[in-house]
């Protein structure tokens, strides 16, 4: 009996020994998690604050692409004007006019960090599903932007410079173009010839290229405009995501 209760004893403080390990585990193993969990948060709350600097800065450049385009849009309309009966009066209206809407450039969004996140994988480390859904969003919207893009590139380059490039004598016309927005900077007062025009506002095919340049330049302004609403809906909701641990 005596041998029992030093048994007894005995393996109430082992079991004691082995419960007080196995406390001292988990909590371990919990403290590390905490600690795991707080590295990750961290590098999140570092992605969101990256991803708020990106947004804004491709806001401006949305502002300022728009408003561009807007002139090329207007540029456009009053060279039909010229195709419409406008008299060639003022051969530097045009010409201005003209080279405005030949001369375009394509639109590269400011996504640094949403790339970062894509090209390593860990587009996961955003645990907040309508911020990841809005940046893969905006992705989406760009892609459809650039496919416009590359269309309008394509009506560009068969309506507009095929026609031209066979009629006008683009040296003195470049010149002048670039003379008259440098305010005489650069370029050179180049006499424009007024009889190439005169050849080319019978060009049904050119016309046709301002046509579109109107219709296209408006349907990318209305998708810059859409990416822009959505960056601002997504700052929103970054700035919420940050406030957490504020």
């Amino acid at each position: 009996m005596l041998n029992e209760g030093k048994t007894s004893k005995y393996l109430k403080y082992a079991i004691g020994e082995i419960v007080l390990v196995v406390i001292g585990i988990l909590i371990a193993l919990q403290i590390n998690n905490n600690n795991e969990a707080n590295k990750a948060r961290t590098k999140e709350l570092h992605y969101l604050k990256n991803i708020k600097t990106d947004l804004l800065l491709n806001i401006e450049n949305i502002n300022n692409f728009i408003e561009t385009r807007k002139t090329k849009i207007h540029s456009a309309n009053m060279v039909l004007e010229y195709y419409e009966g406008k008299p060639l009066t003022n051969l530097k209206d045009l010409n201005s006019n003209l080279l405005n809407v030949y001369i375009w450039h394509k639109f590269y969004q400011i996504n640094n960090t949403f790339l970062e996140l894509t090209n390593s994988g860990n587009l996961a480390a955003i645990s907040n599903d309508s911020i990841k859904n809005g940046l893969l969003n905006i992705d989406a919207l760009y892609k459809e932007l650039k496919g416009e893009e590359e269309h309008y590139r394509f009506d560009t380059e068969v309506l507009l410079y095929e026609p031209s490039f066979s009629t006008l004598d683009l040296n003195p016309l470049t010149k002048k173009y670039m003379f008259d927005v440098s305010n005489g900077q650069v370029g050179e007062n180049a006499e424009i010839p007024r009889e190439n025009f005169e050849i080319l506002l019978k060009d049904t095919k050119h016309k046709n290229g301002f046509v579109m340049a109107v219709y296209e330049f408006t349907i990318m302004n209305g998708q810059l405009e859409r990416m822009k609403d959505m960056s601002e809906k997504l700052i929103e909701l970054i700035v919420k995501e940050l406030k957490k641990d504020t």
